[in-house]
């Protein structure tokens, strides 16, 4: 049982980067140590995989994921779980292409991240005004959310083909993608916000140890708001690169990234019993799991194995996560 008596600056050392016990160490570095050593067997298994523009597209393919992945990172380490980014996603995106195909190209993608905002404080809200566990909550309104996707689009393609609309998700600046960079800009502002702020030592705090938090004056219920709003907000963002690169709202966009998201955030060490994470970490599970992905394709090896792969990461993962607990 934990010790009620911890303070949440306590909590936020004992659960956060400066934490040094070797399980902490290699729980900190293990998914970096795996991601070179499948670069360096998969490059020496195939020529056209260590590429730069091989790994260019791997960074811009995955770079929605990866938004998703760093806010996740905020929502796990509050010690909750968000199902409903995947359908998020969705209503996002058909929102932004009908916005975009009725009203203005550069106002659909500006919009994309505050409809994903104004879902992410509902689920916030939901949690900490009706006491419902994040999990079955998010389940119901990820199905609501799903549903809105389809009354917005009338279960249709809505496609937006307009150099206004597609910049986001398809133009360069040099030879790096636009997304990738609003990546990388998006996770440098997470990693500040965990790492150097007080809000961030407040999520690690409420994760580590809510009861503490509490008697400490900390409003927790404020900060889960908060985490599910930044992870709302990814979404919509998220669905925003997506969009534009595809051209097309779909309202069936988004489906299973819930669970990779979750899957890149455990990978990368962060607990599911909540208090400790980096983002770092998720971005490179995220990483992991498209090289994974890119070299099974490119050795056109059966699915089977990659699936047997990542769900095997992710058991061990798993595995050392409890162990630390």
């Amino acid at each position: 049982m934990a010790d009620t008596s911890t303070s949440p600056l306590t909590a936020s050392r004992r659960f956060g980067p400066g934490s040094f016990t070797p399980l902490q160490v290699f729980r900190s570095y293990a998914v970096a140590v795996m991601i070179l050593l499948l670069m360096t067997a998969l490059s020496l298994m195939s020529d056209s995989f260590l590429t730069t523009q091989n790994l260019i597209n791997i960074l811009n393919q995955n770079a929605p994921l990866a938004i998703m992945a760093a806010a996740m990172t905020l929502v796990i380490i509050c010690g909750g779980f968000d199902l409903s980014v995947g359908a998020g996603f969705s209503v996002a995106a058909v929102s932004a292409a009908w916005i975009a195909l009725h009203v203005s190209p550069t106002l659909g993608l500006a919009l994309a991240p505050l409809v994903g905002l104004v879902l992410g404080v509902i689920n916030g809200l939901i949690i900490t005004k009706l006491r419902l566990h994040s999990f079955l909550a998010t389940l119901a309104t990820g199905l609501m959310f799903r549903g809105i996707a389809i009354l917005i689009s009338s279960g249709k393609l809505i496609a937006v083909r307009m150099p206004e609309f597609t910049w986001l998700g398809r133009d360069k600046i040099g030879p790096v993608y636009i997304a990738v960079l609003v990546m990388i800009a998006f996770a440098i502002v997470l990693m500040v916000l965990l790492n150097r702020t007080t809000l961030g030592r407040k999520i690690l705090a409420v994760g580590g140890n809510e009861e503490a938090a509490i008697l400490s004056g900390i409003r927790t219920s404020r900060i889960k708001i908060l985490a599910f709003a930044i992870t709302g907000l990814a979404a919509g963002l998220a669905a925003a690169i997506s969009v534009s690169r595809v051209s097309m709202g779909q309202p069936t966009a988004g489906a299973g990234l819930e669970l990779d998201a979750i899957a890149a955030v455990i990978i990368g060490g962060t607990s599911i019993y909540g208090g400790r994470g980096a983002i770092w970490r998720s971005l490179a599970g995220v990483f992991m799991l498209a090289l994974i992905n890119n070299g099974f394709n490119i050795l056109n090896a059966d699915p089977f194995f990659k699936d047997f792969t990542t769900g095997f990461i992710i058991v061990v993962a798993v595995a050392i996560s409890a162990i630390g607990r």
